[in-house]
């Protein structure tokens, strides 16, 4: 087995933003430099999440960790922006219901002349003691969910197109993955393609939970990336993005639902073309209500862009 990278602790408190955590709290990061590691982003960490996730670390149980929740609701980032800040080295890929192991684990190909076995996101993670995130991990089929049980097992791998070199698990090296639900099928219709995982590959995971952001995280997002465009409007667009959010997951008391949702990122890129487009104001244009448009009605239905368009003038007026 690979030897591990030199560890350090770094403070919870600090490192995450979360005052209320005692100060003697640490989780172990890197010291190392990678190129695998994310960049830094502004990111809203949740004391909830955090202690979760930092559980999972310390544990060290051999689980996977199975992080789902709504669309948009942080879940990919939340991962990356903990790499980001303890220095870990991170190495990703999507699921779609036709991807197969052989697509993570690499394949031969030609480099200066030479033909040669190239890493693929997994087997990179487990060869150097990388991070592995897998997204939308409810897509898989079930053939390829089964071929993953031996590695969540804590198995080698074998790659017969590399001559049938053995790569045994880095100390270092973890298996997360995203998804929309928690593995047991969509039930609601809201997550099209998702399907039901196999009972043996959801047993190897810890599961855990992100929702979206409370509406007082959400105007700090807002206030830290869009910070020139007036607090009044930044505030309102936190509430407009709840009830739309109340209707996409059916507990408004409005009738009927709607097939899309305001997410956290949609929010931030509604918010930031609003700010661009604050200048047609003057030209009898109300800029939240133009900008809603890219930002999300036009990939929904025309009756949900009607009733969108409904609340956003409800909330900014005509």
């Amino acid at each position: 087995m690979t030897s591990t990278a030199t560890k350090k602790p770094f403070s919870v408190k600090d490192t995450f933003g979360l005052p209320k955590v005692p100060a003697k709290a640490t989780l172990e990061g890197r010291v190392e430099t990678s190129p695998f590691v994310p960049n830094q982003e502004p990111y809203e960490f949740r004391m909830d999440d955090i202690r979760v996730l930092g559980a999972w670390m310390k544990i060290d149980n051999g689980d996977g960790l199975f992080i789902t929740g709504p669309t948009g609701s942080g879940k990919t980032s939340l991962v990356q922006q903990v790499c980001a800040r303890l220095n870990i080295p991170l190495q990703q890929a999507t699921a779609h219901d036709r991807l197969e192991v052989p697509e993570l684990i690499g394949n031969q190909t030609f480099i200066g002349g030479d033909m040669v076995f190239q890493d693929g996101p997994l087997t990179a993670a487990m060869r150097h003691g990388h991070w592995f995130l897998l997204n939308e991990a409810d897509l898989l089929g079930e053939g390829t969910a089964t071929g993953l049980n031996d590695i969540l097992e804590g198995q080698s791998l074998t790659i017969p197109e590399n001559g049938g070199e053995v790569v045994r698990p880095h100390a270092d090296f973890r298996f997360i993955a995203t998804g929309n639900t928690n593995g047991g099928g969509d039930s609601s219709g809201l997550y099209t393609g998702t399907v039901q995982q196999n009972l043996s590959f959801m047993d190897r995971f810890l599961l855990m939970e992100v929702g979206y952001m409370d509406e007082e995280t959400e105007k700090s997002v807002l206030a830290a990336k869009v910070p020139h465009l007036p607090e009044e409007i930044r505030e309102t667009m936190v509430d407009m993005a709840s009830e739309v959010r109340r209707l996409f997951i059916g507990e408004s008391d409005a009738e009927g639902a709607i097939e899309v949702t305001m997410s956290t990122r949609t929010l931030v890129r509604w918010a930031q073309l609003t700010y661009f487009m604050h200048g047609q104001a003057n030209q009898k244009v109300n800029p939240a209500r133009e900008a809603l448009k890219p930002a999300l009605s036009l990939r929904a239905s025309p009756v949900t862009r009607e009733a969108l368009d409904g609340i956003a003038q409800r909330y900014f007026g005509k």
